[in-house]
């Protein structure tokens, strides 16, 4: 299992209902959580295997950036 985070800008949950088609189809639901709490907004995705440039090509698709954390 590999888990990767990306500092977003989705910041309620309207703009987590909205990313949630994009990111279901490129992450699988029940893979991906978005931490609104948190100042950086976070997005974990957890799954066999990541492909960065899908969940942020997701992420844009909905409106939204994404920006991997190392």
């Amino acid at each position: 299992m590999e888990t990767v985070q990306f500092k977003t800008n989705i910041k309620c949950s309207g703009c987590v209902a909205k990313a949630t088609p994009f990111l279901n189809e490129a992450a699988g639901e029940d893979n991906w959580e978005v931490d609104v709490n948190n100042p950086d907004k976070l997005l974990t995705v957890s799954k066999d295997e990541v492909k960065i440039a899908e969940i942020k090509q997701a992420v844009e698709k909905a409106g939204f950036t994404a920006v991997e954390i190392a």
